[in-house]
């Protein structure tokens, strides 16, 4: 008789060929029971609804969201092709998130079908799938990308409600600059005899800076007999506008988004000091504080360090091939690469305290902190030497978030425009939070984007004489929490006010500091 691990052993190799097949959503029928029920006892597989799965991992604790939010858009994909076959497509708004590169995972996704029953199916962690019977936009109105079947560009801005521009301002105006021509537009338009919509589009352009294509639409439309009452659907005039259409979605939506954030950052943040008159000193306070740094920036990513093992890595006396098994091997990994990382940070900030802009010595030098902080574990076999060239190759995701990072391809787009904005933003506030903020929104690397994006934050604030601000592992929560806030729901606020908390505490500390006795 097979041994209870040689079972499992068969069952693995079975759901491992599904997975090559490139199953994601798996169906009771694709296994044996015996099978299904041997990975399910074992925690290789997770139930979603009654005959479906995903696969898991059997060390994610209970309750744990990421499996399911990496599965989301491909097990939909799946499960909709099941049920609907070729006749379903997700609706015109959220087409239009997905087309400009928003993959956020919604908490309810509205799905269109002629087979569809007009009921909600309950997913895991909060999410639901709304079915709704309606007739299907016609062929050449529909796009095909990574398995789901989207409204095409043209289609999707025709159809999607008033409130889109509201509710997402950021993602319409990057979706209409997406337009390659007028007549994608006008032919959906004149053929559904659609004047307000046709109207409101041509108010949504003139918001963006495209004011022939608006007159080609207003004018067009009157040729063919209808009247036009141009409305602007957007809250307000955009601050920014797109850039043409061969820049990247991504791209447009970052740079509209930076634009409607920085507004809240510089109206909450406290007053910014100016550039310290004695950089020694300042680099001085910086360099008393780095144990505490070390100690809160990498338990908040889940190592398990001491002041005491942060001091003794900082003095040089460590043994990558000593500590007490695997994980205590990656700790002492993980504080030393920090400790190079900090000092190649520090180089940075005396040029950024000398007066250079900030945004560009970050630019430059961040690949440099990256390197230093992956060394030790590229030396000690843990990392692969290539993945320090660069950012990554492949998708990530971040634990229980349901934001999902842009793809490889659109961060190579997004990382050079980020630090475009980062030279260019004038206010030091602004720069520090989103600073942080959109870098690890983007989370152009592997690993390491949270302490890489507080490295960032700092340098930042350096930039404008705020305090080196350490954030603390007893805040991880809410740090997070805030994080979830402004790239789930684009509400920067959370964030700003977190931040701005723990810096203003940090300037009261050293006025305090700094008071006659």
């Amino acid at each position: 008789m097979a041994a209870p691990s040689e079972k499992l052993a068969e069952s693995l190799e079975v759901l491992k060929a599904l997975q090559k097949q490139g199953a994601v959503a798996i169906r009771s029928a694709d296994l044996s029971r015996v099978h299904r029920e041997r990975l399910l006892k074992s925690g290789f597989l997770q139930e979603v609804m009654k005959g479906w799965y995903i696969p898991a991992r059997p060390d994610e604790p209970a309750g744990e969201s990421t499996a399911w939010y990496a599965c989301f858009w491909d097990f939909c994909a799946a499960y909709f092709r099941a049920r609907f076959g070729d006749d379903w497509c997700v609706s015109p708004e959220q087409s239009l998130l997905l087309h400009t590169g928003n993959r956020t995972v919604p908490g309810q996704l509205l799905v269109r079908s002629p087979k569809a029953g007009n009921k909600v199916t309950k997913l895991p962690h909060d999410t639901s799938v709304l079915d709704v019977r309606a007739a299907m936009p016609d062929f050449d109105e529909t796009v095909e990308i990574d398995g789901l079947r989207l409204y095409a560009l043209p289609a999707a801005l025709v159809s999607s409600a008033p409130g889109f521009y509201r509710q997402h301002a950021t993602e319409a105006r990057a979706a209409l600059a997406m337009v390659a021509d007028t007549s994608d537009l006008l032919r959906p338009l004149l053929e559904g005899g659609h004047s307000t919509i046709a109207g409101r589009l041509a108010g949504a352009l003139r918001n963006i800076g495209r004011d022939r294509m608006a007159e080609a639409i207003v004018k067009t439309m009157q040729a063919a007999g209808y009247t036009i009452r141009v409305d602007d659907p957007f809250d307000a005039a955009a601050a920014t506008l797109p850039a043409p259409r061969t820049v990247s979605p991504c791209v447009n939506r970052l740079r509209l988004m930076w634009e409607a954030m920085r507004v809240p950052v510089i109206e909450r943040f406290p007053v910014c000091p100016g550039l310290p008159g004695r950089p020694q000193d300042y680099l001085k306070d910086v360099e008393e504080i780095y144990v505490t740094d070390a100690y809160h920036s990498l338990s908040i990513e889940g190592y398990r360090v001491s002041a005491e093992l942060i001091e003794r890595v900082r003095g040089g006396n460590w043994n990558p091939d000593g500590g007490d098994g695997d994980r205590a091997h990656r700790d002492v990994l993980a504080a030393r690469g920090y400790w190079q990382a900090y000092r190649a940070v520090r180089d940075s900030l005396k040029r950024v305290l000398d007066g250079k802009n900030a945004g560009a010595v970050a630019d430059q030098d961040h690949g440099t902190w990256y390197r230093e902080m992956f060394a030790p574990s590229v030396n000690a076999g843990l990392v692969r030497p290539a993945d320090l060239a660069g950012y990554r190759n492949d998708q990530v995701y971040i634990r229980r978030s349901m934001h999902v990072p842009p793809r490889s391809e659109a961060v190579r787009d997004m990382m050079p425009a980020f630090f475009e904005l980062l030279a260019g933003e004038a206010e030091p506030s602004a720069r520090a939070v989103l600073g942080h903020f959109v870098f690890v929104y983007i989370h152009p690397y592997t690993d390491g984007n949270g302490r890489m994006g507080r490295f960032l934050m700092n340098l930042m604030l350096a930039s404008g004489g705020y305090p080196w601000t350490v954030i603390p592992l007893a805040q991880r929560d809410a740090y997070m929490d805030a994080l979830e806030a402004a790239s789930v729901g684009q509400d920067i606020g959370p964030f700003v006010e977190f931040l701005a908390g723990l810096v203003e505490t940090r300037l009261q500390g050293r006025a305090t500091a700094e008071r006659p006795q």
